[in-house]
């Protein structure tokens, strides 16, 4: 728990006690001085502990719960929630946007092979039937959880070289492909929502029930060629996806 005092408070401010709470206990979260999982402690002690009522630091909490900084559990108490990860759409992998936001992704290749395209992928990637492709399952990992299954299509044909599995867990897909001269212009992307699968939720260490965001994204080169298929499926509790809008 959170080292509070009740020194802490300014009680000549114009700023509600309740707010003042929060922000301690905002900055405490954010700093690591409580972790993920973590329960704080109940109202009861975090009143006599700072000298204020139990209605203001139940005010304070739920201020915590509506930011998605915490969760309260019957029978557990008030626990630290996993940090979400907001991701921008834009054209770039989760590898990047995670390690721009020093979250230390990890990588776990679930599946890797080379196989025919065939009908369905071939209609999907211009591709013939026959021509080969590189299928890749993986399971990406931010401080400690499970975030995303990411399943991969590419066409060998646009790669100078083989991709391994020890390259796949070091590097994202798309460093992997620019490290190759495979250059992204445009993609095509398709976001939505359901309820994970059983395999999906015991991967994700998630409830059956658990409700995912699922990406279906079609990148291709600046010629317009198809080189990534990506379906990628993510949990809605520690995940968002965020997008500017402008007025044309």
């Amino acid at each position: 728990m959170a080292n509070l005092d009740a020194h802490q408070l300014d009680r000549e401010s114009p700023v509600p006690l309740w707010f003042q709470i929060a922000e301690l206990l905002r900055e405490a979260i954010e700093s690591g001085s409580v972790k993920p999982g973590e329960r704080l402690d109940n109202e009861i002690e975090i009143s006599a502990r700072l000298g204020v009522s139990r209605p203001t630091v139940r005010q304070a909490i739920q201020a915590l719960v509506q930011k998605d900084l915490v969760v309260r559990r019957r029978g557990v108490g008030t626990i630290v929630a996993q940090r979400r990860i907001k991701r921008p759409v834009a054209l770039t992998s989760l590898h990047d946007d995670l390690e721009s936001a020093g979250r230390h992704p990890v990588t776990e290749v679930l599946s890797l092979e080379e196989t025919a395209a065939g009908e369905e992928l071939a209609g999907l990637l211009g591709i013939e039937r026959d021509d080969r492709v590189l299928r890749v399952e993986r399971l990406r990992s931010a401080e400690g959880a499970p975030l995303a299954l990411m399943d991969n299509t590419i066409p060998t044909s646009v790669l100078a070289a083989p991709i391994d599995k020890a390259a796949l867990e070091a590097h994202g897909l798309y460093e992997l492909l620019r490290n190759q001269g495979v250059r992204l212009q445009s993609a095509h992307e398709v976001i939505a929502a359901r309820t994970a699968t059983q395999r999906e939720a015991r991967l994700l260490q998630a409830n059956r029930n658990a409700t995912v965001l699922t990406m279906a994204r079609t990148a291709a080169d600046a010629a317009g060629a198809v080189v990534e298929l990506g379906r990628h499926t993510y949990l809605a509790n520690r995940y968002s996806f965020e997008i500017n809008l402008w007025l044309k």
